[in-house]
């Protein structure tokens, strides 16, 4: 991919979300070429205007399938995002069932870990991945311990994507904050998305310096800037998205 290409060829893991759709439609803009790939359950709920391939990150031929499905659209990917994730309920580690932390591993670290595999062979010379992982990753607080034990696992895992890839493919994370999405309500396609945030949201606000939760184009912008030329010489970085609730 050159400073050149008019026409990117970007997949975007996750797509259907809230993040995923201001992503995409950012990107459509653009004129890039974009395929989505996410639960069929999002993919039902939320009509996107691009191709889309169903996929679930905790089934590994789920995944196989998806991306040979990518390998037959596109010889090549110029960039691909990861944005797949959830975490359904606030608890102290004590009371974290193994069932419940094994699936938010699976979803949030093994699902990356699969992904960026499958991924890899197709991307192009010069090509990025970003993956989004979470303030929570090194900025902990009580009830997100299996949470942020995924997305710590993210950041170092990208990191060593990026060192075993480099300067062929480029690997980088984003880190928000919380953004207002169906996420803070049990996640798109795994819940109805219009139930209570499980997160205290006033208290939340309260404690950033800036007084408000992200919004979906809050994020949109550093993904894009990772995606392209002018973050050229970045790799294996994290871009810290929260405002100002954690200043590393």
């Amino acid at each position: 991919m050159t400073e050149k290409a008019t026409r990117r060829r970007i997949a975007v893991l996750g797509g259907a979300g809230g993040i995923g759709r201001a992503l995409i439609a950012h990107l459509a803009q653009k004129g890039d070429d974009v395929t989505v790939l996410d639960l069929s359950s999002s993919l039902a709920r939320h009509a996107l205007d691009t191709k889309t391939i169903a996929i679930d990150v905790c089934d590994e031929s789920s995944i196989a399938t998806a991306f040979s499905a990518l390998g037959n659209h596109w010889d090549q990917v110029d960039g691909f995002v990861n944005l797949a994730g959830y975490n359904s309920a606030l608890q102290p580690l004590s009371q974290t069932g193994a069932d419940y932390f094994d699936e938010v591993i699976a979803g949030n670290l093994r699902g990356v870990f699969l992904a960026a595999k499958a991924v890899l062979p197709m991307m192009a010379q010069g090509s990025t991945v970003v993956h989004v992982a979470s303030g929570l990753a090194a900025h902990v607080r009580p009830g997100y311990g299996a949470y942020s034990a995924s997305k710590a696992g993210v950041i170092a895992l990208t990191k060593t994507f990026a060192v075993e890839n480099a300067p062929q493919v480029r690997f980088n994370v984003v880190a928000p904050g919380l953004v207002d999405t169906a996420f803070l309500r049990g996640g798109t396609g795994r819940s109805d998305e219009d139930g209570q945030s499980i997160v205290p949201l006033d208290a939340y606000r309260a404690m950033t310096p800036m007084k408000r939760l992200a919004l979906p184009e809050d994020i949109v912008g550093p993904i894009e800037f990772l995606l392209s030329p002018a973050s050229g010489f970045m790799t294996g970085q994290v871009l810290w998205v929260n405002g100002g609730g954690y200043m590393p």
